[in-house]
């Protein structure tokens, strides 16, 4: 009996024991697994639930079977036509054989290295030997949209030359690959060694591609120099259009001067004819009175602007100095 109970206690210790090592694990969904007995590899585990482990001598090691995602570091990059510019780039990546994962790069921070190694060499290789164009364009359609920037006025549309000029029109060249087919190209090239490694590249997205500071200080210059010739050709309507406004405001002037001066004639004549016709009829009732009044109004009309006078013994001033008043 007492045999019995001591075996019974040592069952019970080395059942215990067991348990306390971890016989069991829980794989979660999601994740996949890898049982190692000594570092060799014995089992591969993708499905979740309630699994099983030898005690002492086997380790289990899990990765997730979730789409992971990768970003990296904006790089300046030359294109074709030798022009930098920054090119960020994103990717989608899962782990498709854990056991080639494990054997080749062992864990996460080793195969984020190697990504960035791989996909930045594929993003080079690809945007090196294309045009900036084929990067930012899927398609040919922007060719045949006529894109154009008019700028609609009455004066405007009545001169072509101007028009011409105010309508800046933009001409792009023609994309052989595009935007997509890019991806496409970084895509095969980083995926040629990914199967090595156990990993599958799902995809590879420029995230963001802008000009270098010395490109971006050009395309500035060029747009200030074609709002410039904007601006010029509105300040030269301006101007035809004052010079056209000035010259009618002349003429319009001068038909008026011209009307007023001969309708002041006009009045002038008329007004003399009738002067004429009251000196006359004065001077056939009284000859005597209309010679007085006559010098007396060219006394009114002259004495005022002399100066000195320096005799007066002269038939001009008999109405004022002469004894009777002539």
């Amino acid at each position: 009996m007492k045999k019995l109970i001591i075996t019974l206690v040592v069952i019970v210790a080395i059942l215990g024991l067991l348990l306390l090592t971890g016989p069991f694990y829980v794989l979660d969904e999601g994740q996949q697994a890898l049982v190692l007995r000594f570092g060799e590899i014995r089992k591969v585990e993708t499905s979740a639930g309630l699994k099983f482990k030898t005690p002492f001598t086997d380790n289990v090691v899990t990765y997730s079977k979730k789409v992971q995602a990768w970003d990296g570091e904006p790089q300046s990059i030359l294109t074709k036509e030798q022009q930098y510019i920054w090119v960020d780039v994103t990717a989608r990546w899962r782990i498709a054989d854990p056991e080639k994962f494990y054997k080749g790069l062992t864990s996460m921070d080793r195969a984020y290295r190697w990504l960035s190694d791989i996909i930045d060499s594929a993003v080079r290789t690809v945007i090196t030997g294309n045009y900036l164009r084929e990067a930012v364009r899927n398609t040919n359609a922007i060719m045949t949209d006529n894109v154009a920037e008019a700028f609609s006025s009455s004066e405007l549309e009545s001169t072509e030359a101007l028009r011409s000029l105010t309508t800046v029109q933009t001409s792009y060249d023609r994309i052989e690959k595009g935007r997509r087919a890019l991806s496409l190209d970084m895509l095969s090239l980083a995926r040629e060694q990914a199967p090595e490694y156990g990993i599958e590249i799902i995809d590879v997205i420029p995230r963001q591609i802008r000009y270098s500071n010395e490109l971006t200080e050009s395309v500035y210059q060029r747009m200030i120099a074609e709002r410039s010739q904007i601006a010029q050709a509105f300040r030269a309507l301006g101007e035809g259009k004052k010079a056209e406004w000035m010259g009618r405001l002349e003429n319009d002037s001068r038909t008026r001067l011209s009307e007023a001066y001969a309708e002041a004639e006009t009045i002038k004549g008329k007004a003399d004819a009738e002067a004429a016709g009251i000196y006359a009829q004065a001077y056939g009732r009284d000859r005597s009175f209309y010679e007085f009044w006559r010098a007396v109004e060219s006394y009114r009309l002259t004495l005022p602007s002399f100066q000195k006078t320096l005799s007066t013994d002269m038939d001009y001033f008999d109405y004022l100095y002469g004894p009777n008043g002539r």
